[in-house]
C-alpha cells in the first residue's frame, strides 16, 4: 500500500522527509553562523542559534536557548583548545570571571523561565544585528602591551563585575554572552583580541554547559534531532574558524564576524517583523 502512487501513506512519508530536510537545513545554517562567530571572535553560539530556531522552526524561546547553549559547549571547548595551542589563552586571569559567570548564568536561566517567549526572541534578534554592526564600525584593536599594563587588583574587581553581567545575559537569553565577554575583556580588562577570544571561549564552554543543563532541568529535554543537528554543525564550523583565526589579523577577525552577524540578524528581522 505504501508503494501505490497517490496513496496517503506515500504522501505522508514524503512530507516527513521534507520537514526533516528543512529542519536539517536551518540547523546547518545556524551552526554555520554560530560556529564561525565562535571560532573567529569568541561569540556565543546561542546568539545565532536561538533566534534561528525561534524564527524559522517556530520553537519556544526557552527550548531554543537550551539547544543553543548546548551547541555552544563543544564549539567553545574546541575553539579554546585551538587558541590555547597557539598561546592565545589566559586561563589564570579568566578563572575569577568564570566562577562569577557560572553563578549568574544559573540565576539568569531561572529568570528566563518566567519571561514570555516574544520578549526573549525579539531581544536575541536585535542583539545579533547590533553586535555585528559594532564589530564592523569599531573593530577591537587592543595590543598585548595594554593587556599586561593592567594591575592584578583592578583586573580582579573588573572580572567579578564583568562576570555578573555576562553570566546573567548568557543564562537569560543565551544571546550575546560570548560577545559581551569579548567586549569586556578587550575594552575593560585590556586584553588583546586573540587572547580575549581564547579566554572568552574557554569561559563560555563552562557557562554554556551550566546554562544548557539548567534549561533542560527546568524546561525538560528539547527536540533531540534539532539538538544533534545544531551541535554537530556548530562544532564543525567552530573548529574550522578557530584554526584560521589564529593566523588572521585582528582587523580581519572583526570584519568577518561583523558581516556574519549583520547578515544573519537582518535576515531574521526581515522574516520575523515584516
Amino acid at each position: 500500500m505504501i508503494g501505490l502512487p497517490g496513496s496517503g501513506i506515500l504522501y505522508f512519508v514524503g512530507k516527513k522527509e521534507k520537514i526533516l530536510m528543512y529542519k536539517f537545513l536551518i540547523c546547518f545554517l545556524a551552526g554555520l553562523g554560530a560556529g564561525l562567530g565562535t571560532g573567529f571572535a569568541g561569540m556565543s553560539a546561542a546568539a545565532v542559534v536561538s533566534p534561528m530556531l525561534i524564527t524559522f522552526l517556530g520553537m519556544p524561546a526557552y527550548e531554543a536557548v537550551g539547544i543553543a547553549l548546548a551547541s555552544d559547549v563543544l564549539a567553545s571547548a574546541v575553539s579554546a583548545y585551538t587558541y590555547g595551542k597557539n598561546k592565545n589563552l589566559d586561563v589564570r586571569n579568566g578563572l575569577v570571571m568564570m566562577v562569577t559567570v557560572l553563578v549568574f548564568t544559573l540565576f539568569g536561566s531561572f529568570i528566563a523561565s518566567k519571561v514570555p517567549n516574544a520578549t526573549m526572541g525579539s531581544f536575541s534578534v536585535f542583539m545579533t544585528f547590533l553586535l555585528g554592526v559594532k564589530f564592523i564600525v569599531r573593530p577591537v584593536m587592543t595590543e598585548k602591551e595594554a593587556m599586561n599594563a593592567v594591575s592584578g587588583r583592578k583586573r580582579l574587581v573588573q572580572s567579578v563585575i564583568s562576570g555578573m553581567v555576562v553570566g546573567f545575559i548568557c543564562g537569560f537569553i543565551g544571546a550575546g554572552g560570548g560577545m559581551m565577554m569579548l567586549l569586556l575583556l578587550t575594552g575593560v580588562l585590556g586584553y588583546e583580541l586573540k587572547t580575549a577570544v581564547g579566554t572568552s571561549v574557554f569561559i563560555m564552554a563552562f557557562t554554556a554547559f551550566t546554562g544548557a543543563v539548567s534549561h533542560f532541568v527546568i524546561g525538560g529535554m528539547p527536540d533531540l534531532l534539532t539538538l544533534v543537528f545544531c551541535v554537530a554543525s556548530t562544532l564543525l564550523w567552530a573548529r574550522i574558524a578557530a584554526r584560521f583565526a589564529n593566523k588572521a589579523s585582528a582587523l580581519t577577525l572583526n570584519r568577518a564576524v561583523g558581516v556574519v552577524l549583520v547578515v544573519l540578524g537582518a535576515a531574521i528581522m526581515i522574516v520575523k517583523f515584516i
